[in-house]
């Protein structure tokens, strides 16, 4: 076990970093320890820091290693260091913080030292924060989906951004998906970059519907889903050479066109990307010479609009924006429609319990995703007829936000089993509370009502300015 009074003093980048209990274990299966962790950072700094200097990035703070508790961190310490650049960072909620903002492999390995082995940049400079200067493709697939579907995804992404003049340069998630990032002139807002986000997965979608979508809610989502909302402001993504939660510390790599038809994301982890970056250096090396414009999917945008499709859901923590469809799943508003029909012409004041036409249950909710996934094997095991009928995309897992860590959630869609085998709603295998420590339900209404009255005052404060 490692000793808390441990501590090596790095010197890096002409600064001193101490590094506080080193040999503290951050990846139980890889025996991989905090120490470990920076080494890699110092040994790809350079690629790293391509992806997530001079930008307001995220603590996301994994301080017990991978197997502990997560909290997501927007404010820097009060404690840090003098050289430490941080940047004060306003939010949709109206609120603000200070962010820190890397510039050199000395900040890299402070951040580590905080316990964060993923690296989480805004699309933005810390001289414009109001403007991005980078598109993110992100390529999240359904459960199910092989990596050659992704593959294949990308390719039509290419194509795409090709016929729209745009560079694209595709990286690994370092989990389950496929980046590919296209730097920007930074002249646009985030409402714009995100429409033109929405105008790209449309676009993929249209020419690839067997494959792609770009409906943002779960029940409706098939192949692999590309979220244009990764661009809306307040959004990170996991940048290059950042480090994942995975047991094998895979990373996200940034690779080539050619690379990605034949590459294994297994294959890129914190063991063997050093090696990887000193022998063929940084394949994204020239992505900052190549910045685009978006007046194309501008167009193309305006162009789907006035063909009917108008804006597409927001997530859920943001303000309802001007002309956005109404923020309901499908199901639901489906079921809505169907109560109002039968209170109009059956007398009934359609104020009974929600059914919806997607026959959802919930299975779990737990801490760890790991914990939701074995209990939805154990529902799995209790109800093996109607796990048999269940497509991949049954499965609905959702990484839910508490108040400063992430939860998971399970649902199952049994419209692919048969009526009668269709088990009820039963008591939940897990039933994680993420408000617990924070006061309970209660104390969560109350920080709604916190964060709502924030919104309501940031918006007035807009209106009259």
């Amino acid at each position: 076990m490692a000793s808390k009074t441990e501590k090596r003093v790095l010197e890096i980048a002409g600064r001193e970093v101490a590094i506080s209990n080193p040999s503290k274990v951050y990846f139980p299966d890889a025996r991989i320890t905090k120490i470990d962790v920076v080494e890699y950072y110092l040994a790809v700094a350079e690629g790293a820091l391509r992806g997530a200097a001079g930008r307001p990035n995220v603590l996301v703070r994994y301080v017990d290693g991978i197997g502990g508790e997560v909290f997501w961190q927007k404010r820097a310490p009060t404690s840090r260091p003098e050289w430490l650049e941080t940047v004060e960072l306003s939010f949709p909620s109206g609120r603000t913080a200070e962010e820190v903002v890397p510039r050199d492999a000395a900040a890299l390995a402070w951040m580590v030292n905080l316990g964060c082995i993923e690296l989480h940049p805004h699309p933005v400079r810390a001289e414009d924060l109001d403007h991005p200067d980078e598109l993110r493709v992100d390529l999240d697939p359904v459960p199910g989906v092989p990596w050659s579907q992704l593959r294949d995804t990308a390719r039509v992404v290419k194509a795409t951004l090709d016929d729209l003049g745009l560079v694209g340069w595709p990286k690994t998630s370092g989990s389950r998906g496929i980046h590919v990032n296209v730097r920007l002139h930074p002249r646009w807002t985030f409402s714009q970059v995100r429409r033109c986000a929405l105008a790209l997965a449309r676009e993929v979608e249209r020419r690839a519907p067997t494959i792609a979508t770009s409906k943002w809610w779960k029940e409706e989502r098939h192949g692999v889903f590309l979220d244009y909302n990764q661009n809306a402001k307040d959004r990170t993504v996991a940048s290059a050479y950042s480090v994942r939660p995975k047991p094998d510390a895979r990373v996200s790599a940034p690779v080539t066109w050619e690379e990605l038809e034949d590459c294994d994301p297994a294959d890129f982890t914190l063991r063997t990307m050093p090696a990887r970056f000193a022998k063929i250096g940084d394949p994204h090396a020239k992505l900052d010479e190549t910045r685009c414009t978006l007046d194309a999917l501008l167009e193309l945008s305006a162009k789907q609009e006035a063909e009917g499709q108008g804006d597409a859901p927001w997530p859920p923590h943001y303000a309802k924006q001007p002309g956005e469809p109404p923020r309901v799943q499908p199901s639901r508003a489906k079921s809505g429609a169907k109560r109002a029909a039968k209170s109009a012409t059956e007398g009934t004041t359609g104020t009974g319990r929600r059914q919806s036409t997607k026959p959802l249950i919930e299975i779990a909710r737990a801490a760890k995703k790991d914990e939701a996934l074995a209990a939805l094997e154990r529902w799995k095991a209790k109800h093996p007829e109607a796990a048999s009928h269940l497509a991949p995309a049954d499965v609905l897992v959702d990484a839910m936000r508490g108040k400063n860590t992430t939860w998971t959630r399970i649902r199952v869609n049994l419209e692919h089993v048969p009526e009668a085998l269709r088990p009820a709603q039963e008591a939940l295998e897990v039933d994680y509370d993420p408000w617990a420590a924070h006061g309970g339900a209660d104390a969560m209404r109350a920080h709604m009502r916190e964060v709502s009255r924030a919104r309501s005052a940031n918006r007035k404060k807009k209106s009259e300015s």
